[in-house]
């Protein structure tokens, strides 16, 4: 009899399974996560930056709604009406800086919203954005929406020059400018700053020279679309036909505003102040424009025979229907297009 083991004749005994890991469990997401407390905060900004701006403001829209309040209701329809054109003409000047045809209702949606953005932040950033934010959203790439802002900008400021110089030149006998002409030391400083404004970004642009590829790489998507928007009749006529509009538009709001209040100018009295005003001051980077082109605007209403109370009231006025009337409803459009991602 064999004294070896049993289990040295059997061979080695086979050994257990070894248990397969448990799966690890998915990663649960947090509903309080930063990025879902941002889209969801997102929408709710523009409101909250209006309510800071009426308790920063609330004077002159208590004074201006009691002003508006005895005011003609007829005549202030008129002007929410121009009001409401306002915002057609920018969809049409925005639609002509770019070749690709934008959706209309989305585009004059996107407008509406861009007039809450632009009362909020400085020199037209706010309206720029959401602009910036739609293009790319219809696909438009980040260096050709960008180009077609910069188009729009360009375009505008000619536009308002060349309806400024026709009205100079159709009524001559309206202009009895005195001290609305700038002195020679004011118009010096001006070109000064002008002129240094030039030389200092030539002289960036040069000097370092990670921006020159993307600034050379900008300047021809921006030629090329200039030469390309400039053969489509269509997109000529939205482009300088909307930025003509504008300022004349803008000051239809103020002359009915001051049919309404009785105001003693006609509305090419007060298309030139308009003009004259916001070409002086225009260039101050306040949200809107308000403040600066307020002042002035008074100014030169004041210099055409208006009293100056009457002005400043008239100023308010317009401010109400452009600013206020229009501001929550413009808030609560942009909430919607960004919720939707739209924007």
């Amino acid at each position: 009899m064999s004294l070896l083991p049993l289990g040295d004749l059997a061979g080695p005994l086979p050994s257990a399974p070894t248990p397969a890991p448990a799966p690890s469990p998915a990663p649960v997401r947090s509903r309080l996560s930063p990025a879902r407390l941002a889209r969801h905060a997102l929408p709710l900004l523009p409101l909250l930056l209006i309510g800071a701006w009426a308790a920063a403001d609330w004077r002159a829209f208590r004074d201006g709604a009691a002003r508006l309040a005895s005011a003609d209701p007829w005549w202030l329809l008129a002007g929410l009406f121009f009001t409401c054109m306002g915002w057609v003409a920018a969809a049409c000047a925005r639609q002509g800086a770019v070749p690709e045809r934008l959706p209309p209702g989305l585009l004059l949606a996107s407008q509406f919203a861009a007039g809450a953005a632009n009362h909020v932040l400085p020199a037209s950033i706010g309206a720029h954005a959401v602009t910036l934010r739609f293009l790319q959203g219809r696909g438009i790439p980040l260096a050709r929406a960008t180009a077609s802002l910069a188009l729009y900008s360009l375009v505008r400021p000619i536009a308002k020059t060349v309806v400024l110089l026709g009205f100079l030149v159709a009524f001559p006998e309206l202009l009895d400018l005195g001290e609305l002409v700038p002195d020679e030391r004011t118009s010096l400083l001006a070109a000064a700053g002008v002129a240094s404004a030039l030389a200092a970004a030539g002289i960036l642009t040069a000097a370092v020279r990670p921006l020159r590829r993307p600034l050379l790489r900008f300047v021809r998507t921006a030629l090329t679309d200039v030469r390309r928007l400039h053969t489509m009749p269509a997109r000529v006529l939205a482009l300088w036909g909307g930025a003509a509009a504008t300022p004349l538009l803008q000051a239809s709001v103020i002359a009915s505003v001051g049919f309404a209040l009785d105001l003693p100018l006609s509305w090419t009295q007060v298309v030139l102040a308009l003009l004259l005003a916001s070409t002086a001051v225009g260039a101050v980077p306040a949200p809107g424009g308000i403040g600066p082109v307020d002042a002035a605007l008074v100014f030169t209403m004041a210099a055409f025979g208006a009293p100056t109370g009457l002005a400043a009231a008239t100023v308010i006025g317009y401010r109400v229907l452009t600013v206020w009337v229009p501001l929550l409803p413009g808030a609560l459009v942009l909430s919607i297009l960004v919720q939707r991602k739209i924007l």
